[in-house]
């Protein structure tokens, strides 16, 4: 024992605590154990009841005592023609204040903290969720308090006033961030969908943090926050229960900005345009210290695709699952994405490039495929040159096992991210809010399983006949023209040979 240390000494798994119970029996005192079982398809469809008054309850059942419930609201930046723009962005800040119930924000939490639940509001640019996880002998709670919340919300000045505050200081960190993805985001819905629904800022203006108030919050909330235009969410309930819960605290309350028929919705379908949006801007001293980030100058540019609610989706969901890409610096295997044609054909063959990704962006009414990537502002013409190289490059031949591999990789991708409980929320509402019910996963991946190379070549040859969209952030002395660029895209697979001459 001393000479092999006090492990020599120990005793391992010796039954001594229960000596005379056989393995085979269970242990006395213990809980009996609750298995999850499968019980057919039926178990695994999204459940949809619609209320007299036109919301829309949704359940998915989940295995497990926690739920995640929320209300998804069909309101966003792209609504925000009519007003003033970043109302969508302090109703994100100002979700979970005091309401006419509750006096605060702490009074909020503490409530959810008897069920050990969170909570959180995310607004995009065509949905408001508010959304908590808690357990699920909760639920009751948690509608009253979801219905409080959006409803019934006070907006005090002291709460508005913070809210100017957190918006300021966000505003000012994006501008400051190294990763530039959410403001390159915004420049290219910008470029793309120029002043109309989606191009749209998802970010207040600094110029507009003063001018919002309760008044102009309210005016907007009697517009678009109506049960027609909602969808109450779970996932980890019974629906009967929820249906419940919706009549007792969603049927019949009346808002705090008073009902009535909503007049000012913006009904605008994305009408894409096309165009440049360029920000000048030193990206030098962006990250200092002993190991600064180099300066780099980011290029975006994008081609309009399709909506969500077309069957060309998934081809287009396939294809940029192809394309892939990420920073030079990523590590990893097939699982990553290293076979990707962005690794594949420019991270790897182009040392200088820092980053190359392929991003989708889908909406009810457009759809925005687009490729960002980082180099040396002394590289921009070339780099410009090689990411339209491979705009091109889509349109041509399509290997069979790199096809394969991406839909493998998507129905993969898919299948995990629906392991989790909240995705499996934001999934159930969002497509019960735009289409009034579910695609499950498995018609999902029965959907990608049929894309062929011809689809992929059909998509790509219909969104070359666009004008491009093009973001460009930080020095652009040597970014080629928007012509330039528009007419390297216009140019077909055989006639390649001529894009290099335009850059020259």
């Amino acid at each position: 024992s001393h000479r092999y240390g006090v492990a020599a000494g120990r005793s391992y798994s010796g039954g001594g605590a229960y000596p005379s119970v056989s393995l085979a029996c269970p242990l006395p005192g213990v809980p009996k154990a609750v298995f999850a079982t499968a019980e057919g398809r039926e178990r695994f469809e999204t459940r949809v009841t619609v209320l007299e008054n036109g919301l829309r309850v949704a359940s998915q059942k989940k295995f497990g005592q926690f739920c995640t419930v929320g209300l998804l609201v069909n309101s966003g930046s792209r609504h925000e023609a009519k007003y003033l723009s970043g109302i969508s962005h302090f109703l994100e800040k100002l979700a979970f204040s005091s309401t006419a119930q509750f006096g605060s924000k702490d009074e909020i939490l503490l409530t959810l903290e008897k069920h050990g639940g969170i909570c959180d509001c995310q607004a995009s640019r065509d949905t408001i969720m508010y959304a908590v996880s808690a357990d699920a002998k909760g639920l009751d709670t948690v509608v009253n308090l979801l219905a409080d919340v959006a409803l019934q919300p006070r907006l005090s000045d002291e709460e508005i006033e913070m809210t100017r505050m957190a918006i300021r200081f966000e505003l000012e960190d994006l501008n400051m961030r190294p990763d530039p993805e959410p403001l390159l985001t915004e420049m290219i819905h910008a470029a793309a969908y120029r002043d109309n629904t989606v191009g749209l800022n998802r970010f207040c203006p600094v110029e507009n943090t003063d001018k919002i108030n309760r008044e102009v919050l309210h005016s907007y909330l009697s517009s678009y926050y109506t049960p027609d235009r909602m969808v109450l969410a779970g996932v980890g309930i019974e629906h009967e229960q929820l249906v419940e819960c919706a009549r007792k605290h969603l049927l019949g309350v009346e808002p705090v900005w008073g009902s009535g028929q909503s007049k000012d919705v913006d009904r605008s379908v994305a009408q894409y345009t096309g165009g440049i949006v360029k920000v000048e801007k030193d990206m030098s001293d962006v990250s200092l210290g002993p190991t600064p980030i180099p300066e780099l100058t980011h290029i975006m540019i994008g081609l309009e695709s399709c909506s969500f609610l077309e069957e060309d989706f998934i081809p287009f969901a396939v294809l940029n699952m192809m394309m892939g890409g990420g920073g030079s610096f990523s590590a990893g295997g097939p699982g990553k994405g290293m076979f990707t044609r962005l690794y594949l054909n420019v991270l790897n063959r182009h040392h200088w490039m820092y980053n190359a990704t392929s991003y989708h962006h889908s909406y009810e009414d457009t759809g925005l495929l687009c490729i960002h990537a980082s180099a040396d502002p002394k590289q921009v013409r070339e780099m410009v040159e090689i990411i339209t190289r491979e705009f091109i490059l889509m349109a041509g031949a399509v290997g069979e096992v790199e096809l394969e591999r991406a839909k493998t990789q998507l129905k993969s991708m898919l299948m995990m991210n629906l392991e989790s409980r909240p995705v499996i929320f934001e999934d159930v509402g969002r497509q019960v809010l735009a289409t009034n019910t579910r695609k499950l996963p498995h018609e999902l991946c029965a959907l990608i399983s049929q894309v062929k190379p011809t689809d992929i070549k059909r998509v790509v040859t219909k969104m070359l006949h666009k004008k491009p969209a093009v973001a460009a952030l930080g020095d652009l002395t040597d970014l080629p023209s928007y012509e330039h660029i528009q007419t390297a895209l216009s140019s077909k697979d055989g006639r390649l040979p001529r894009l290099y001459r335009l850059f020259r």
